[in-house]
């Protein structure tokens, strides 16, 4: 449970448009096949699909756009610890203690090489929770796992997170 007020808060989300284009593809798709039957008042190819099927496709191909739409990342550094929380796979926050932090760095990587893409990834260096760009920051823990965090500003937060730890010792 959060006891205090965010040193610092960030909020992602995926805004970029070639993710919009790939993710409206389907529904503007159907959507055109639904008015075209409709003008023509005739089938667009010979299988006739019917207004069922049309409206089934057109709400399972628009819960994606819907789904990315509310898909982000929300990080926030407190008193106690980092807070990150994936929406909507993450309902609570994920906290990391500042005392179980062994190593912060400000970091630019290659999301597709390093982690394999965006979103909750692993790879090689650990795990990763990113949205967009290649900045971030990266921390080793003493249990030996390493998480890297997506930042638009990473060396604010990189700073943040290290005044604090620094309290912490």
């Amino acid at each position: 449970m959060q006891t205090d007020t965010p040193l610092y808060s960030e909020k992602q989300r995926f805004r970029h448009w070639w993710i919009w284009v790939l993710a409206l593809a389907a529904p503007a798709w159907l959507l055109a096949i639904i008015f075209q039957q409709i003008l023509s008042n005739s089938p667009s190819s010979s299988v006739v699909i019917t207004n069922l099927t049309l409206l089934l496709g057109l709400v399972l191909s628009s819960a994606i756009p819907i789904f990315l739409y509310f898909t982000g990342l929300d990080t926030e550094v407190r008193s106690e610890g980092i807070y990150i929380r994936f929406r909507p796979f993450h309902r609570a926050w994920i906290v990391l203690d500042f005392k179980n932090i062994q190593q912060i760095e400000s970091v630019t990587y290659s999301p597709l090489k390093e982690y394999g893409g965006w979103g909750i990834r692993y790879g090689k260096k650990g795990k990763a929770y990113n949205v967009s760009g290649n900045r971030g920051v990266y921390l080793a823990l003493k249990e030996g796992t390493n998480i890297l965090i997506g930042s638009q500003n990473s060396d604010a937060l990189c700073s943040v997170i290290v005044e604090h730890h620094s309290k912490e010792k």
